[in-house]
């Protein structure tokens, strides 16, 4: 039989029972114990079947507490527009040059974001970034002439969001060491757009199951009618 690790061992809270999102909060700062400031993850089980196009979950929404983490953005511009962007404080600028090395290997970024008449150069990269979620899109606004704004949203707290082939959003909303309020004020807000974008193929319940947990921490279910599900 496996072993227990130590820190399961210390672990509160009635995984099985559903919580009110302040209760959920709580349990899930309360078990944040690695040494390090763990993520917060959500988990929201939609009901909808994004392998047909009518139910597929996508967007982006601005957390108004942030992420907490650094994220680094990479730009697929050129001319005045890679200015504007290196100005708002993208770390990685370039066109051509950019996109051969993303092709050779490089992925030292967590999102990009690409203006209009770069698009054709992008295409080139679909078999690169799509599997890892990064493609440029204009429905999440990372493919725009307004470069500048976006780079800031990203940098702000902005995060993507869209379905796994299960029907499952996953998103980090936040640090354990960010307050209560914090917390439910980020899962209020992703809540609130995963509503938004509710496709017009999904039937029945829409949002079936949240939950959630820090990254070394054990996952705490969320009542939805708590968050405005």
């Amino acid at each position: 039989m496996a072993k227990q690790p130590k820190r399961t061992k210390t672990w509160t809270g009635d995984t099985q029972a559903t919580h009110a999102l302040n209760d959920a909060v709580k349990l899930v700062k309360a078990n944040a114990n690695a040494k390090f400031d763990e993520t917060v993850e959500i988990a929201v089980n939609l009901g909808v079947d994004p392998r047909h196009a009518d139910q597929q979950v996508r967007g982006v929404v601005a957390l108004p507490s942030g992420t907490g983490r650094d994220v680094r953005v990479a730009v697929i511009a050129k001319d005045a527009k890679a200015e504007e962007a290196k100005a708002a404080g993208a770390e990685i600028v370039g066109a051509e040059e950019l996109v051969e090395k993303i092709q050779g290997g490089f992925m030292d970024f967590d999102r990009v974001i690409a203006t209009p008449d770069m698009m054709a150069l992008v295409g080139r990269l679909g078999k690169v970034l799509g599997p890892r979620g990064l493609m440029p899109n204009p429905r999440v606004g990372t493919v725009t002439p307004n470069v500048g704004q976006a780079v800031k949203d990203a940098k702000g707290g902005s995060i993507e969001f869209r379905t796994e082939k299960t029907g499952i959003i996953h998103a980090g909303i936040g640090k354990a060491s960010f307050t209560e309020e914090a917390l439910q004020i980020n899962v209020k807000a992703l809540i609130d757009a995963l509503n938004k974008a509710k496709p017009s193929g999904a039937k029945g319940t829409y949002i079936k199951k949240i939950s959630l947990s820090s990254t070394m921490g054990p996952g705490f279910k969320v009542d939805g009618g708590s968050v405005g599900a």
